[in-house]
């Protein structure tokens, strides 16, 4: 964690609840993990925040090195763009995603494309 400054640290415990089955110092241990999931399921007031207190280059290393599943396609697409990586017009690379035994990367992004189109199960 020391590649971030006190204000940017006090920043993350303030909104470590974005991983709210951790406890507060246990999202901490994974700053990069919890900048991901704030800039996944974040509100607008929060870009703000967070373009204040993190330079465009930390956040496109969150961007760059997120795991499967740390960015959905709508704020994946939000951000490729809001960092310039991609052009007004260009494609967003495809995310990555996880791996099962015995299914190819191939397999495993149809499902996901296939879930995607479905769109989140009301209850």
């Amino acid at each position: 964690m020391s590649e971030y400054s006190r204000e940017q640290l006090e920043f993350l415990k303030e909104k470590a609840g974005y991983i709210w089955w951790e406890t507060t110092n246990e999202a901490l241990k994974e700053p990069k993990r919890l900048l991901a999931h704030i800039m996944d399921y974040g509100l607008l007031i929060e870009v703000d925040n967070l373009e204040k207190f993190f330079s465009k280059e930390q956040l496109i290393e969150v961007i760059k090195t997120a795991e499967a599943g740390y960015f959905g396609p709508k704020a994946g697409s939000f951000w490729h763009h809001r960092l310039d990586l991609v052009g007004p017009s260009d494609m967003v690379p495809k995310r990555p995603v996880r791996l099962l035994p015995g299914v190819t990367e191939d397999e495993m992004r149809t499902v996901v494309e296939a879930l995607e189109k479905i769109g989140p199960r009301r209850v």
